[in-house]
C-alpha cells in the first residue's frame, strides 16, 4: 500500500538494518523533536501546508542528533546520524526505543506530544543499555479513521495510495476524485494528526502565530523562485510543475477571485500537466463565469492530455455539481 512514494521501502534490507550503512553500529540513540510549537497554524484563506512543513522542522531534529554526535565523539565513539534518509526507518527504531507507539495512523504517538514529532538516529560503535519499548496502543480508539478525508485509514493501516499527502508529492497529474477533497492543501494533510486526542493537549497549548500565504503571489513566482521558497518540501524530480500543480487545485477549491488571473495566465504554460490544472482550477472556483475563458483556449490547446481536461473542465459546467463530485 506504499504507492508511488517509496523513500524506504525501495531497499528494504539496508532500511531495516542500520549495519548495511554502517557495518561497524552497535547501538542506536534516537532523537525526536516535537514541532506544534513552531509550526504556524492554517490562516483562514490561501493555501494550507500541513504543519510538519511549515519550516524545514527537521533542522532542529539535526541539531539535536549533532548534539548527540558530538557527545559519543567526546566518549570516545564513532557516530553517524540518519535524519530524513531513505536509508532507515525512523519510526520502527523511536518505537523499539521506547518514545511511543504506532498508531492507528501509522504516525509514532508519544505522551505529551501525541503525533506531532519528527524522529532520527544516531548510529554509534559503543555498546548502550537498551530502553524498553511502551506498551501502549490506541486501544479502541478510531478518532482517526473518519477523519481521513479519502479515507485511506483502514484496519490494515495507511492506504497510501489513497493519501492526499501521496497525491501531493507524486508526479503526473492529481484524479478528478481527490481534487475537491485536497481543499486548499498544497503540501501535506494533517486530518489523522489533529483528531489524534493523545496530541490534543500539545497542540491546544500551541502559541505559532498563524501566516498567510497568497495562491496569487505563489504562482507569480518563477520556477526557481518557487521551489526555493519551499526547497525542504519533497518535490518530484525538483521540478516546480508539479507545485504548480498543487497550487492550482487547492486555488481551484478555495474559488479566491484574487487568484483567478493567476490561474488563466496558466493557460498559456509549457507543460501541458499544468494547463490541465488550470483549466479544471478555473472551472471549479468560477462555475459559469469560467465558460468563455475555457472556450477561448479550446482551439489552442492541442496536446491530448491537455484537451481531455479542458472537455473534463466545460463538462464540469454544463453539469450541475461537476466541480465538487469530479468524474
Amino acid at each position: 500500500m506504499a504507492g508511488p512514494l517509496h523513500f524506504t521501502y525501495d531497499d528494504p534490507e539496508t532500511s531495516t538494518d542500520v549495519r548495511q550503512t554502517f557495518p561497524w553500529a552497535r547501538s542506536l540513540v534516537v532523537v525526536g523533536a516535537s514541532y506544534i510549537d513552531h509550526a504556524p497554524p492554517p490562516a483562514e484563506s490561501g493555501p494550507v501546508i500541513g504543519l510538519f512543513a511549515t519550516r524545514d522542522h527537521y533542522a532542529r531534529l539535526r541539531d539535536a542528533a549533532d548534539a548527540v554526535v558530538a557527545a559519543i565523539e567526546c566518549a570516545g565513539g564513532r557516530a553517524e546520524m540518519l535524519v530524513d534518509d531513505d536509508r532507515f526507518v525512523d519510526r520502527a527504531a523511536a518505537v523499539r526505543a521506547g518514545l511511543g507507539w504506532i498508531g492507528r495512523s501509522t504516525m509514532v504517538l508519544s505522551p505529551g506530544h501525541g503525533p506531532w514529532q519528527l524522529f532520527g538516529s544516531v548510529a554509534t560503535d559503543l555498546d548502550l543499555a537498551e530502553t524498553t519499548p511502551m506498551r501502549r496502543t490506541c486501544g479502541t480508539c478510531v478518532a482517526c479513521v473518519p477523519a481521513c478525508p479519502t479515507g485511506a485509514i483502514t484496519e490494515d493501516g495507511l492506504d497510501a495510495r489513497l493519501c492526499i499527502s501521496t497525491w501531493l508529492q507524486s508526479s503526473g497529474s492529481i484524479p478528478h476524485w481527490v481534487r475537491p477533497l485536497i481543499e486548499r492543501r498544497i503540501y501535506g494533510c494533517d486530518d489523522c494528526l489533529t483528531s489524534c486526542p493523545p496530541g490534543s493537549p500539545a497542540m491546544l497549548a500551541s502559541r505559532a502565530r498563524e501566516e498567510t500565504h497568497s495562491f496569487a503571489e505563489l504562482l507569480g513566482l518563477s520556477d526557481q523562485d518557487l521551489v526555493r521558497r519551499f526547497e525542504w518540501f519533497y518535490i518530484p524530480h525538483r521540478e516546480a510543475r508539479f507545485l504548480r500543480r498543487n497550487l492550482l487545485v487547492a486555488a481551484g477549491n478555495a474559488g479566491e477571485r484574487d487568484a483567478v488571473p493567476a490561474i488563466v495566465d496558466h493557460f498559456t504554460h509549457r507543460s501541458s500537466l499544468v494547463r490541465g490544472h488550470a483549466y479544471w482550477a478555473l472551472a471549479r472556483s468560477l462555475g459559469q463565469e469560467g465558460w468563455i475563458p475555457l472556450r477561448e483556449a479550446y482551439d489552442d490547446e492541442t496536446v491530448a492530455d491537455g484537451r481531455a481536461e479542458l472537455e473534463m473542465a466545460m463538462l464540469m459546467l454544463r453539469e450541475p455539481g461537476g466541480g465538487s463530485a469530479g468524474a
